[in-house]
This record gives structure tokens, C-alpha cells and sequence, in this order.
């Protein structure tokens, strides 16, 4: 299926030379922002995203126990991401369910920002995170353990992360002027029923588990996580 036109400059920059640091993904996230309208879903989730990887960007590399390997799961995350996106806008076969929960409703009217934005990070994390652990695995050689370095710096994240996350969806809510536009009183009710921490945690916990996996039980597990990921999504979308 050919790329819709509005849809081109947005397709082009997913499909490019995938970044290969931080710097990297946010200038990738920025110029991605710049494509997207405000009336397109999407937008609200890639400026969350782009909003946090700034912030754990900001960390000084002295604030993480293996830097090396934090700055690599980052970088393999987020090209899941594009790589998703790149999928569903040339309507390839295999987009994650997960991520179609929030692309398929881009434009979808009535449905606040802050939704938008938590339904990308439930199929970025619920579907992508433990994927991005296993390749950075294959990449590093690392094995991590909750007793390692590499926990460590995860747990460090989600502190981050749960500081992080009502300041953003609040920025999210608010127009240019800094007059609040949308009901922020959803926050809250959003954040209790999906939380960012206790997902990144399962996470870390099906890498595991899809690490001892033969390859059709891998399969098999990998399909049921995203049918369940992609119901989250939809009904993340249909919180009012």
C-alpha cells in the first residue's frame, strides 16, 4: 500500500539510517514532531517520548553504573518504535497490535492528548521494552540480573520515569500559552490505571521469560502479550 501524502515526510524520516545514540533518536523525535499536526494522535505520544529521552539524556553518565549499557537499550527502544511506525504507515504486514491500538485511532476525535500519549508508552513498553532487552543482550553480551549494574540503572529509570510522567502529561494538556486545554483531571485516574513503573517491570520480567523459550513458545507468548497490550491500548483510548 502506498504512503499517504501527508504521511511521506513522517515516513521518510522513520525509514532513514536508524539513529545509533541518544543525540541520535532526539533529533530523529524532533524532526518527527515538527511533521505532525496537532490534530494527529500521534503527536502527543512521540513529544512524551521525546520529552523523557531528553530528561534521562540530561543524567550525567556518572548517575548510571553501566552507561554503556543503558545508552544501548535506549537507542534499540526507540527504533522499535520507528520501525513500527515505519510498518503501519506503509501498511507492511506484522505492525504489533499494540501499536496499531494507537495508530489505527491517530485522528480519532474526543480523545485528549494525555490518552494518546499513554496508549504509545503501554504498547512502546508492554510490547516493545522486553524485545529491546533481549537485542541489547545480543548486542552487549550482557546477561543482566536483578543483582547486577544493569538493574540497577533500570530501577534509576523508573524512579525518573514516575517523577517524571504528571509534570509531562500535565505540559501535554496545555496549550501554547500555558492555559490548560484539556482535562487534566484525568491524570491522575490515567496514571493509576496504567502504571509506568509496574509496566516497565513486567517488562524486565517477560525478557526473562522469553529468554528460556524455545522459538514457537517464544512465538506463542509474544503473540498473546501483544492481543493483551493491544485491548490496553484501545481502551486506554476510550477512558472519558
Amino acid at each position: 500500500m502506498p504512503v499517504a501524502a501527508v504521511d511521506q515526510p513522517l515516513y521518510a524520516l522513520v525509514t532513514g539510517t536508524p539513529p545509533a545514540t541518544v543525540a541520535g533518536v532526539i533529533a530523529v523525535l524532533e524532526q518527527m514532531d515538527g511533521c505532525l499536526g496537532n490534530g494527529d494522535g500521534l503527536k502527543w505520544f512521540n513529544r512524551m517520548y521525546l520529552q523523557v529521552t531528553q530528561k534521562v539524556d540530561l543524567q550525567p553518565l556518572t548517575a548510571w553504573q553501566d552507561s554503556d549499557w543503558l545508552l544501548t537499550l535506549d537507542v534499540v527502544f526507540a527504533n522499535f518504535y520507528l520501525r513500527a511506525l515505519a510498518g503501519f504507515l506503509s501498511g507492511a504486514p506484522g505492525v504489533p497490535a499494540s501499536w496499531s491500538a494507537l495508530l489505527e485511532s491517530r485522528y480519532k476525535p474526543g480523545v485528549d492528548r494525555i490518552l494518546f500519549a499513554v496508549a504509545g508508552m503501554n504498547a512502546h513498553i508492554n510490547h516493545d521494552l522486553a524485545l529491546a532487552l533481549l537485542a541489547t543482550g545480543t548486542q552487549t553480551g550482557i546477561t543482566p540480573s536483578l543483582t547486577g549494574p544493569q538493574h540497577a540503572d533500570y530501577e534509576s529509570v523508573n524512579q525518573l520515569l514516575q517523577a517524571l510522567m504528571p509534570a509531562v502529561l500535565t505540559e501535554l494538556a496545555t496549550d501554547t500559552l500555558g492555559v490548560l486545554a484539556q482535562d487534566t483531571g484525568k491524570i491522575g485516574r490515567v496514571l493509576a490505571f496504567w502504571d509506568i513503573c509496574k509496566a516497565r517491570n513486567l517488562a524486565w520480567g517477560f525478557a526473562g521469560q522469553l529468554r528460556v523459550l524455545p522459538g514457537p513458545a517464544q512465538e506463542a507468548a509474544l503473540d498473546a502479550q501483544d492481543a493483551v497490550t493491544g485491548a490496553l491500548g484501545r481502551a486506554i483510548l476510550a477512558v472519558g
